[in-house]
This record gives structure tokens, sequence and C-alpha cells, in this order.
């Protein structure tokens, strides 16, 4: 404007001026309120066609999870939670929307009419209280956060979320936000405090917007994993194929590696199979990861031979896979095999469990005898040898082609190993056993046998109790009587008591003798 006295008619010219100013910004700022109104109508419908697509897609999942629950359950339930955590974030976002127009009090007609949706002071009542935020303002930020950190963890550090992991915290973030004048404000502030109306419901309509959007590139991306991993060389293994089973030393070996795959979805729709030309019923097969585990006997000597096809619905026609496979049952053995299942002795006073087999023999054919060998069921034997040094067993039987088969084998006999004595479990191995004198009153003797092959149950039945200086007191049971407990109370703090003659048997042998039982020494702490 022009300094110094102005005339009234240029008064009046610079007052016409400034009001047509006025009037050029009113134009342009409803205009630009149609179109936060026009983008509003276009984002609602995008929202409503995209739930239809999302509606679709979780259907089908559930029918495919349904179908085939090894290869997609764990899918479905990932897309059923983030279902539920999308739909409870929208309608909170879409009650907010709903309270802001009831506060608005606009009438029907007005709905669309987003010129006359210019006022601040609604939306900015509702979530700005002071310096601060109302509640619904703090459920709001609690909403966006509970939403973008929930979502984080059930896609956890798969890198094939790494692009939505980076859009989720950019679309859901709440950080505060810098402005162009370098002064920084809190989000929920820079986004809603001092807009229009129907720009804010803009706002947040574009927030459920990006809630389906994220929603469906996640459901779109676990399923593309989930099938990738399916198709995967991972649900391959490698089988030999073979011209037959079995071959003799110098023969030219026939065979390839070949490819099988282990899908457990990879089932056969009917499986017709026979073995030597009996057909095998449902309860001598079992499908498992995509093999048919056959449940059947190795049969008498010779080859076997399974046929048939696995029948799968393709296209609702039957696809045929044919089988053709042998494999052979050899049995030519020239001697027993005897062996102990624990070590190459046997100890007196013990169950020593002993495995007396002739290949190509059935169990029950099979005759084997000792002194104290005693048959227990099938192959299995136990051994509890008597006086002497050694004991031979022998094993006898005949093969199928009337050959008859022995063998002998020798094991040594020894005792069972002088046990250690115990006290409270501890035996003291390096020096004393430290303990306060209450404990070792109440404290039980006991004995063990380190390091040796069987786990034997020792009773401790009596022992004898020394003090320095005090006459030794024999002990009937396991634990200090009142005699011992009076002769402990006279010790002095640090002096070594000692427990010895312990007298041990092993439960259910109690007629076994024991060697004698090394003493332990106790160090009192107080």
């Amino acid at each position: 404007m022009a300094q110094g006295k102005l005339s009234p008619r240029q008064k009046m010219i610079n007052m016409m001026y400034l009001i047509f100013i006025a009037m050029l910004a009113l134009n342009m700022s409803k205009e630009v309120l149609t179109a936060f109104g026009v983008l509003n109508e276009r984002l609602e419908e995008s929202n409503v066609s995209m739930d239809n697509r999302i509606t679709a897609f979780v259907d089908n999942l559930s029918e495919q999870a349904s179908a085939q629950p090894e290869q997609y359950g764990e899918v479905k339930r990932k897309a059923d939670q983030i279902n539920t955590l999308s739909k409870d974030f929208d309608a909170f976002i879409a009650d907010v929307k709903n309270q802001l127009d009831a506060r608005a009090n606009l009438a029907p007609e007005d709905m669309n009419n987003y010129e006359i949706q210019d006022t601040k002071d609604h939306l900015d009542q509702m979530l700005f209280s002071g310096d601060g935020y109302t509640e619904l303002g703090n459920a709001f930020i609690e909403n966006m956060n509970s939403y973008r950190e929930n979502l984080l963890n059930i896609l956890g550090d798969n890198p094939a979320y790494a692009s939505i992991v980076q859009d989720i915290n950019r679309k859901f973030g709440t950080p505060d936000i810098t402005r162009r004048d370098g002064v920084t404000e809190p989000w929920l502030n820079y986004q809603f405090q001092g807009f229009p109306m129907i720009a804010s419901k803009t706002k947040m309509t574009q927030i459920q917007n990006d809630i389906r959007n994220t929603q469906s590139e996640i459901l779109q991306t676990m399923l593309a994993g989930q099938q990738a991993a399916a198709l995967s060389f991972t649900q391959y293994n490698t089988l030999l194929e073979t011209s037959k089973s079995a071959y003799y030393s110098g023969e030219q070996f026939e065979g390839a590696i070949v490819l099988g795959r282990k899908d457990p979805n990879t089932r056969p729709n009917r499986v017709e199979l026979t073995l030597d030309g009996r057909p095998l019923t449902s309860d001598q097969y079992e499908i498992e990861d995509g093999k048919v585990v056959l449940k059947i006997g190795a049969g008498s000597p010779g080859d076997h031979k399974i046929e048939g096809n696995l029948i799968f619905v393709e296209n609702g026609e039957d696809t045929e896979i044919p089988v053709n496979v042998s494999f052979a049952t050899i049995s030519k053995p020239n001697s027993a095999v005897i062996a102990a299942d624990k070590m190459n002795v046997v100890y007196r006073g013990v169950d020593n469990p002993m495995t007396i087999s002739i290949p190509g023999i059935p169990d029950n054919n099979v005759d084997a005898s000792a002194p104290g060998l005693t048959k227990v069921s099938g192959s299995k034997y136990i051994m509890r040898p008597g006086a002497g040094r050694e004991v031979t067993i022998t094993a006898s039987g005949t093969l199928p082609d009337g050959e008859p088969v022995s063998s002998n084998s020798v094991f040594r006999i020894r005792d069972v190993p002088r046990p250690t004595g115990t006290i409270r479990g501890e035996d003291g191995d390096g020096g004393p056993v430290r303990m306060q004198r209450q404990g070792l009153e109440i404290s039980s003797v006991g004995a063990t046998l380190p390091d040796f092959e069987f786990d034997l149950n020792l009773r401790v039945t009596g022992f004898s109790f020394k003090v320095s200086g005090q006459p030794t007191v024999r002990v009937s049971g396991d634990k200090l009587n009142a005699a011992a407990v009076a002769t402990l109370r006279r010790a002095k703090r640090g002096e070594t008591v000692q427990i010895f003659d312990i007298d041990a048997t092993i439960v259910g042998n109690t007629s076994y003798k024991l060697k004698k039982i090394t003493p332990v020494f106790i160090e009192l702490t107080n």
C-alpha cells in the first residue's frame, strides 16, 4: 500500500482491494474443502472394495487350511490374528469419525456439503486438553502404537517381511514431527490439531485405507511364502533305486539316486498294493509326510515283491503312479550271536541281562543253557552266576534246511565292586564331608557303587559312629540313634567324626554279601 496521507478515494480503493483478496482466499479455501471431501469419498469407496477382496482371500485361505492343515494351518492362524487386530483398529477410527459427525450436528442433507465442514474446534475439543490429550486422544495414540507393535510381533524377524515392516513403521508410527519452521510437535498435534473437520476426517479415512492395504500385503506375502516353501527342495529327500535289493560280491551294481517328495500334503487318494500277490489291507500301511509306510513282516527267507498303484485324483480323474519294488529276506548264518547287554563280563549277585539269538532261526526254536541262565522272553535272558570264575553259555538251533547250528561263549564272573559309604548322599571323595552338627543328627547313612554298570539299590542296616576321645557307638539302621547323637554333641567345632563298619545289603538279594564298605568322614562346621 502507498505510504503517506491518502485521499478518501484511495482509501476506498485499498479497502476494496483487500476485500477482493479475502474473497479469493475464501473461494480457494472452499475449493480445498471440497477436494478433501471428494478424496474422502474415493478412499471410502476403495475401503469397501478392499474389504470384499480381503474377505474373499480369508475365506479361500480357510478352505485351504481345512483341506491341508499341515501346510496352511499356521498361515491361517496368523491371518486370523491380523484380521482381528485390523478390524478392531478400523472400528476405533470409524467410531472417532462418527463422534466427530455427531458433535458437528450436521443435517443429513449437509453430510456431503464439504464447504461447511471447515470448523476446527470439534475435533480439537475431542482430542486435546490444554497442552495434553483427552481420554480419547490418549486412546488414539495407544491404538496406533498397539496395532503397529502387534503386527510387528506377528511378523517377527523374517526377512521376507522386511519391506512390510518398514511400511508399518512409516504408516502407523507416532514419532514427534519437526515442521518446516523447525518447531517440533507431537504426532497427534501435527496431524489433527487446528485442521478443518473434513481434512481430519479424510486423514482418518486414509489410516483406515492403510490398515486394509497393510493387511492385504501381509496376507499375500504369507501365502506366497508358504507356497514357495511347499515347492522348495527342502521338501525332497534322496532315494536309491536299484534293480534288486541284494548283490553278491563281484557283481556290477545297478542303481540310481532319485528325488522323492516328502511333503505331508502329497497324499494319494487311494492305495492299491500287493505283497507277493496278496493285497495289502489298510492296517498294513500308513501315509506319513507323503510316504506310504509299510507295516509288514519281512517274511521267510527269499525275494518278496510289492506291486500296485498309488492313485491321485487330478482334475476329477484318477492318475496312477505304478509301484514295482522288491526286497530280500536273507538268513544263512553259521554261528550264534551271543552278547551281554551291559558288558563283557557277568557279575555275581546281579541280574545280568543277556541277548541270545541265531539269525535265521525263530527265537522260540533257539535253546540256550548255562548254570544260572533263565529265559525271560524271545531272545532275552537273565544270568545269575554262582561260584567260579567263568561261565560258558551254549546256544543251539536248526536252520530251515535242517542244518544244525551250535555255538559257545565264555564270560568271566566278577563280584560286585566295593561300595563307598555316604552321608546325605555325599561320599566325601577327596576329603571329609563338611556339614553342621544339626544336619548330621538327622542325615541318612548310605552306600553307593560309583561308576558301576548296574544301578543297584543298597540299603544300610547298621554302622559304627566314632568321635575322637569318645567310645565307639554301634548303630542299627541308617541314622544316628540317641547314643550317637549324645556322643556327637560332645564333639568340638572343626573336629572330624567318622562312620565306619557300614553294613548294607542289595535290595532284592539280601543273601549276597557285599565287600567291606569304605568309611565316610565328616568335618563339623559348628
